[in-house]
Parts: structure tokens; sequence; C-alpha cells
């Protein structure tokens, strides 16, 4: 069975001091305006697959 992301917890990351975000089944797309923090999301995803953090955040 492959590995599902039910849950994302983001605290003290850029501008984030805190969110959490239950992902609902079947979720496939993030969407939103300008400067509403898709790019922090997709962020704290690759720092939990791995990628190194930038000195910024």
């Amino acid at each position: 069975m492959p590995a599902v992301l039910n849950l994302l917890r983001i605290k003290n990351l850029a501008l984030v001091e805190e969110l959490e975000w239950q992902i609902a089944p079947g979720f496939t797309a993030i969407t939103g305006e300008t400067g509403a923090g898709k790019s922090i999301i997709i962020g704290a995803l690759q720092l939990l697959l791995g990628e190194r953090a930038d000195k910024s955040l």
C-alpha cells in the first residue's frame, strides 16, 4: 500500500508561525492567490523529504 500524507504541520518556517492542515482524501492540487503561502507549503514538503534548508528560512 502506498504512503499517504494525511496531516501537515508547519511551525516557524519562513512567514508561517503555525499551520496544521488536515489533507482530505483525493486532494490533488494547491491553488491560491499570490502570497497565499503555496510555495511555503511546497518548501515544507521538500524539507520533509530531505532537501537541505535555505539559511534564509
